[in-house]
């Protein structure tokens, strides 16, 4: 038997998550929310760094980010596909752990991967709600589950949020656990090749982002996210405790 997540967020990459919402996690797990990662591949398909590497640093990330769980559905990195036998390995694990709201990749961004992702995440999500789709865990039939919600979080490319979390309390702790990625961001003391994500300058531009979403609420540091469906409120006081 496995706990109820609230929060589960997926990523497509290890680092995926930490670059894009790690800051709301932490915010999350500091509000006391159980919070799971499900990385899709073991970004093996990366220039710099290993497969191996790879899970190593998403266990020392993990435990950055003090998440309830954390597991790698080792698809194929770059060949993965939005089809039935991808979305029975999502909805296993959404009827595994019954989050309440899933976080995951961009809708469409500079890596193909991550639109492609977000594709079967929410499509798998909306399945597993569907009595006549039987998945088991080992031999156990699994029962359904549909997440209330599926929101996105935004990643290279800056696409206009729906909603923004305020994440600047987290901020230092989120650059930590992207960090943990030793192989992949900047690090003098490495002899790999130079890419897109390794430069000093990349850490600033997730910095500069946080910033820029920050200010549009009037916080230091901020998270943004795109929503699937129209968010619904009981009252106005959610806005009012908001700015008190």
């Amino acid at each position: 038997m496995f706990d109820k997540l609230d929060i589960l967020a997926f990523g497509v990459h290890p680092d995926d998550v930490e670059l894009g919402c790690s800051g709301t996690l932490l915010s999350s797990i500091n509000q006391g929310k159980k919070v799971g990662i499900i990385d899709l591949t073991r970004g093996e398909l990366g220039t710099r760094g290993s497969a191996e590497t790879r899970d190593e640093e998403a266990a020392e990330a993990a435990k950055v980010l003090q998440v309830s769980v954390r597991e790698n559905l080792r698809m194929a990195d770059g060949f993965f596909q939005n089809d039935e036998v991808h979305q029975r390995k999502v909805i296993e694990v959404i009827r595994k752990y019954k989050p309440e709201i899933i976080l995951c990749n961009a809708p469409e961004d500079r890596h193909p991967d991550h639109g492609r992702s977000a594709k079967l995440i929410s499509d798998a999500a909306f399945l597993s709600g569907l009595v006549k789709i039987v998945t088991r865990n080992g031999e156990e039939v699994q029962e359904v589950w549909r997440p209330k919600y599926v929101f996105h979080y935004i990643q290279d490319r800056f696409l206009q949020p729906d909603f923004v979390v305020d994440i600047s309390k987290y901020m230092d702790v989120k650059i930590e656990s992207v960090l943990a990625y030793k192989t992949q961001f900047f690090n003098p003391d490495l002899n790999e090749p130079q890419t897109y994500i390794s430069s000093p300058e990349f850490l600033d531009t997730v910095k500069s982002r946080a910033m820029m979403l920050g200010k549009r609420i009037g916080v230091k540091f901020a998270e943004g996210f795109i929503t699937e469906k129209v968010i619904g409120i009981k009252s106005f006081d959610a806005f009012i405790q908001h700015t008190t």
